[in-house]
């Protein structure tokens, strides 16, 4: 079933009206009629089973069948804090981390980061395009929330967001990868408090600096494994998403 997204003001307690661009994209390219039934979601968490009623010039509506709390969210809330990568690899790191459950994903320039958003303007215009990602991950696997791309921080910045967190993760291809180890790190992370706010913190093509590992513990982060084999970034946060996700 189709998912769309309104804000919480469109929504009484019969009906939901929808706005923007998926009033075209409802009408002109999936071409749905009055009848027919969708999920509605309030970008809160709460998915609304409807019936569309009216398909208007500029707003569609339709008449709430049930409502209820999205089945697609974590317990919690994942913060992807992830190194700046090269050419478009962001644009999949958001995709598939937004289908495997993220909350934010925050671009982080860190030491080693090659790639540089100097102009406002070309920033300005990632984040657009990123955030549009995101939505559209969002829809396609029907998540109750659409994960927002900040702008960039620096590694500093990042970690005095994260220090609010009541969990913050680092893994490291220095870490202890010893089944002794391992053992530590699935203890980690399958000990998350439920409604709680986790950090997860991935580094560019060049790895973290021990420098920035060593701030990271400093400021309340735990370094854990993610086994022998040194991942790419782009593989690195769905691998951790994909196990948090999985043992809890």
């Amino acid at each position: 079933m189709y998912h769309f997204y309104t804000e919480k003001a469109n929504i009484s307690e019969k009906s939901i009206s929808i706005f923007g661009e998926d009033v075209n994209h409802i009408k002109n390219v999936l071409r749905m009629k009055e009848g027919e039934e969708i999920i509605i979601c309030d970008n809160e968490g709460t998915d609304y089973h409807s019936k569309i009623t009216s398909l208007g010039k500029d707003v569609v509506v339709a008449d709430i069948i049930r409502s209820g709390i999205s089945e697609a969210e974590m317990p919690f809330r994942v913060h992807l804090f992830q190194g700046l990568p090269k050419k478009d690899k962001m644009e999949m790191i958001i995709q598939k981390s937004v289908e495997l459950g993220v909350y934010e994903i925050i671009p982080v320039m860190t030491r080693r980061v090659i790639v540089k958003l100097d102009d406002k303007k070309k920033e300005e215009a990632k984040l657009k395009r990123w955030q549009a990602i995101s939505e559209s991950a969002a829809k396609q696997s029907g998540r109750g929330i659409i994960p927002g791309v900040s702008a960039c921080m620096s590694f500093k910045e990042a970690l005095i967001k994260a220090s609010k967190m009541e969990k913050v993760f680092i893994p490291y291809e220095n870490a202890d990868a010893s089944p002794e180890g391992m053992k530590v790190t699935r203890a980690l992370l399958g000990n998350i408090p439920k409604s709680s706010d986790v950090a997860v913190f991935i580094g560019p093509e060049g790895g973290f600096e021990q420098a920035e590992v060593e701030e990271a513990v400093a400021s309340g982060a735990s370094v854990i494994s993610l086994g022998k084999r040194i991942l790419r970034t782009e593989t690195a946060g769905m691998m951790l998403l994909s196990v948090i996700g999985f043992i809890n």
